[in-house]
């Protein structure tokens, strides 16, 4: 799995990051919850886009591997990461 060269950017509602994954053959649009940036990845709160986007960035190989086990899990339901995803368990 990949991350494509579409640029990762934050929703509209200012709620996740969005991003597009190759899996597969096919190209699926990925979210990761801002909460979950701040409490796994030291986002700070309220912090601006770019900030965002760079905490993105850094964790990306963990939130790939996350978002992977999920389609693999449930390759039927939106790809939509949460602060549970990232828990060790």
């Amino acid at each position: 799995m990949q991350v494509l060269d579409r640029v990762p950017a934050v929703s509209p509602d200012g709620h996740a990051v969005v991003f597009m994954l190759s899996i597969r053959g096919r190209e699926v649009e990925g979210a990761v919850a801002l909460d979950a940036l701040e409490e796994h990845f030291w986002l700070p709160g309220g912090a601006e886009a770019a900030r965002t986007l760079r905490t993105f960035k850094n964790g990306r190989s963990r939130i790939v591997a996350a978002a992977q086990r999920k389609l693999l899990a449930r390759p039927d339901e939106p790809l939509r990461l949460t602060v549970n995803h990232f828990v060790t368990r």
